[in-house]
């Protein structure tokens, strides 16, 4: 008896490090709650490319908060890393999971040996360690091709067929994309476009801290737009405010820019700081987060519209 409880404790503490390991995303009250969200187009699956240390002639002066009175403010719920992620968790949980039936009693004959002729045996631990050791590499190797600027695009070839694009420099790539915008809309201009991210940022917090997406309904895509009152719906139900004081802009920069399927894209990397914390909607309480502490992050916000013209709206919002 004492041993069959040793392996549940042991099966249920390994359980818990490996979802801690695959799912945990951070959860801030900043509208987007801090996890990544949206769409990049064909460039969803990659990490966007931080621009580089250099000046860059394409990026908006540093801005304070805007001073506004403290408003109810969306605690969004922590989401998932992706269907990576969600894979691999679901196949060392399931894993476990029959481990754990086995080591309980609850199967039939194993391999393991003793507790009613189940339990873990050395074959379960090898193959735990190996799942664990491949998808610590796979995800190693994704993290690492990301950085390194590669991605693959979508031809309009025939067929569906994929072309591997060359790879490029960050700032060779930018500026390609750039140019293709620019082409098609004589007026666009980099330092005016990061500006008007600048605005954007601050009246989609403004729309969230006030719990109504109403006026920047125009500003948002479909999707992001599901999100966000997904989020406000889930604040109400959960009877707790977010509050968000003292938004200080440092620095908003284009990143990438590029063009696919009649959409011009550009992703741009904001840092900011701010205070943020989560109030009991009914005593006032503080439940999470620092009145006085502030928090600094790193963003990168991607927009989208026709190639050409058109308002431009937020499609994703990805973390550093």
């Amino acid at each position: 008896m004492l041993r069959r409880f040793t392996v549940f404790g042991c099966l249920l503490l390994a359980s818990t490090m490996l979802t801690v390991l695959f799912l945990t995303a951070e959860a801030d009250a900043r509208a987007g709650g801090g996890r990544s969200m949206g769409s990049r187009g064909s460039r969803s699956y990659s990490q966007p490319v931080a621009p580089s240390t250099a000046p860059s002639p394409y990026r908006a002066a540093p801005q304070q908060a805007r001073p506004a009175a403290p408003q109810p403010f969306a605690q969004p719920q922590p989401a998932g890393g992706g269907f990576l992620r969600s894979m691999a968790g679901g196949m060392v949980g399931g894993f476990l999971g029959g481990m754990l039936f086995r080591s309980m009693g609850f199967g039939g004959g194993g391999y393991g040996g003793g507790m009613g002729g189940g339990g873990i045996g050395l074959f379960d631990i090898l193959l735990l360690a190996g799942i664990g050791y491949l998808i610590y590499r796979f995800i190693k190797a994704r993290r690492q091709t990301a950085a390194q600027g590669d991605y693959v695009s979508y031809s309009n070839a025939p067929n569906n067929v994929y072309d591997v694009t060359p790879q490029l420099s960050t700032m060779d790539d930018m500026q390609m994309g750039l140019s293709h915008i620019r082409q098609m809309d004589a007026g666009f201009n980099e330092e005016r476009f990061c500006d008007q991210v600048m605005d954007i940022f601050f009246k989609i917090q403004g729309a969230w801290m006030n719990r109504d997406l109403t006026p920047v309904n125009a500003l948002l895509n479909d999707e992001m737009r599901r999100v966000f009152q997904g989020d406000l719906d889930r604040l109400i139900r959960d009877k707790q405010v977010n509050r968000l004081e003292n938004i200080a802009v440092r620095n908003v920069e284009i990143c990438e820019a590029w063009q696919e399927q009649g959409q011009d894209y550009i992703t741009t990397q904001i840092y900011a700081n701010l205070l943020d914390y989560t109030t009991d909607d009914t005593t006032g309480a503080v439940v999470s987060g620092s009145k006085t502490e502030p928090v600094k992050f790193e963003e990168y916000w991607t927009f989208t519209r026709s190639i050409g013209g058109g308002s431009w709206r937020l499609s994703g919002i990805d973390q550093k």
